[in-house]
């Protein structure tokens, strides 16, 4: 049995996404960040920066945080949702990188800095709003001559891209304007694991 310890975030949901789609069997353990639960000393075992997702599978024996990690484990395990095709299978592997290592964390540093810091920092607010949409237009230009990231196939890119886009859209970071990104999302939103996945273990409310 897969363990799976998560709150409602992008993160969060790339997860429930995934497990949905390839519909395994997984307990889900709501980890309340709002009260600290991400801080208790029987959650930093499983993952010292205190951070969610973490999967634990009973099976393997295998316990990983970090949502691109994950995704990648799950597919492994399954022989799903990344191509088997060498050239496609690396780019689904690169377009998960970037989203790990630049979107993601252009986004989420916008997030804290637009709607939760204590001050307001407009230089930071500035700056994080440029980067975002830059990156939004990036991406927006790569789907312009495929409909997933990889190319014909639907794969764990998708999912950690749409994880965020997802959020931006609820607390209202605009891509209307960029055509191919927008067609893309409300492609992956309209897939019903993926309607089942946001709303696990709660649905976002941007607050």
């Amino acid at each position: 049995m897969i363990q799976l310890y998560t709150d409602s975030s992008p993160n969060g949901f790339k997860i429930t996404i995934a497990l949905e789609e390839l519909d395994l069997p997984y307990v889900l353990h709501h980890v309340d960040i709002d009260k600290g639960e991400n801080r208790c000393p029987e959650f930093l075992r499983l993952n010292p920066f205190g951070r969610i997702p973490v999967l634990v599978d009973d099976g393997s024996g295998i316990a990983l945080f970090e949502s691109a990690a994950i995704l990648l484990y799950l597919a492994e395990k399954t022989g799903r949702l990344l191509p088997t095709e060498e050239k496609a299978r690396w780019e689904a592997i690169k377009w998960l990188t970037v989203h790990a290592a630049s979107v993601g964390p252009l986004v989420g540093q916008r997030v804290h800095f637009e709607l939760f810091a204590a001050e307001r920092h407009s230089a930071a607010i500035e700056r994080y709003r440029r980067l975002t949409d830059d990156a939004f237009s990036v991406l927006d230009s790569h789907l312009a001559s495929r409909p997933y990231f990889a190319g014909d196939d639907y794969s764990i890119a998708d999912i950690a891209h749409f994880g965020w886009t997802h959020i931006a859209q609820i607390i209202r970071f605009d891509f209307s304007a960029l055509p191919h990104l927008s067609a893309w999302h409300q492609r992956i939103a309209a897939r019903p694991a993926v309607q089942r996945g946001v709303t696990l273990p709660a649905p976002a409310t941007g607050a």
